[in-house]
């Protein structure tokens, strides 16, 4: 098991109730980070917080903030009531997103512009309000973005997009920072076993034959695990990373090497 120390590192974890975005706050807390937690879910982010005191081991604090990323003034609101809590921030991890099944024609103008809202507009509206604070510590940015950023996948058109934007503001924001010393970096997982797709749409019985079917279209022969992911943005954020920015790391088992079969 990777040993991370984040002791005395202040953090901004989105996405915190579920999949990926939990399980990096989880790490970040557990290895010493001082966090603050958003996703729309409340019970969700109390219970993570409640688990982590549970295990018994010497944590960083826990700040719940829980509300809607799409919301301008709860952005406001989100880095100033972060800033006041941990006295700062050193880490912005970008983790809230959604994903629904579309086509060119089933795609309606408000579902695109629902997709875009979520994925990228807030990600983007959240760095510029948290930039200036990442710039005093020279601080990190990691964005969650997936193996649809990189390649085109049919059936998921507008996720597909707002995931290619995600990778285009990590490496335009890298270039942009890297004088001020703040690194921005993205991860592109695979098919990640999250209550993703099944926030997205999918039953059970189909969310469990796309897992069946992921197995055979991931090189390595599985689909990947949240803590894997969390392993990875840690690394990014870290000190250990500290001469890489602008990067869009595949964590996909190989996926994104594959050709369409």
């Amino acid at each position: 098991m990777i040993s991370w120390d984040f002791s005395g590192k202040r953090a901004l974890v989105t996405g915190a109730s579920s999949g990926i975005g939990r399980e990096t706050a989880r790490l970040l807390a557990a290895a010493g980070a001082e966090a603050v937690i958003t996703a729309r879910s409340e019970a969700a982010l109390l219970t993570l917080r409640e688990e982590v005191r549970e295990t018994g081991k010497e944590t960083g604090p826990i700040h719940i903030f829980p509300g809607d990323l799409t919301d301008d003034g709860f952005r406001e609101d989100l880095v100033q009531e972060s800033v006041d809590a941990l006295g700062g921030m050193d880490i912005l991890v970008n983790a809230a997103g959604i994903i629904a099944s579309d086509d060119w024609d089933s795609t309606g103008l408000a579902d695109w512009d629902r997709m875009m809202d979520i994925n990228l507009r807030a990600l983007f509206g959240l760095s510029k309000l948290a930039i200036p604070h990442l710039i005093e510590s020279r601080g990190s940015i990691v964005n969650v973005s997936s193996v649809t950023g990189t390649r085109a996948f049919p059936g998921v058109l507008a996720y597909c997009v707002s995931k290619a934007g995600v990778d285009q503001l990590t490496r335009c924001l890298a270039l942009e920072l890297a004088p001020e010393g703040v690194r921005v970096n993205a991860v592109n997982p695979g098919v990640v076993v999250t209550n993703l797709h099944r926030a997205g749409g999918m039953s059970e019985e189909q969310y469990a034959d796309f897992l069946e079917h992921s197995e055979q279209t991931h090189p390595l022969g599985r689909v990947g695990e949240p803590e894997e992911v969390a392993d990875l943005i840690a690394f990014l954020a870290s000190e250990r990373s500290g001469w890489i920015t602008g990067e869009t790391v595949s964590i996909d088992g190989g996926r994104h090497q594959t050709c369409a079969r």
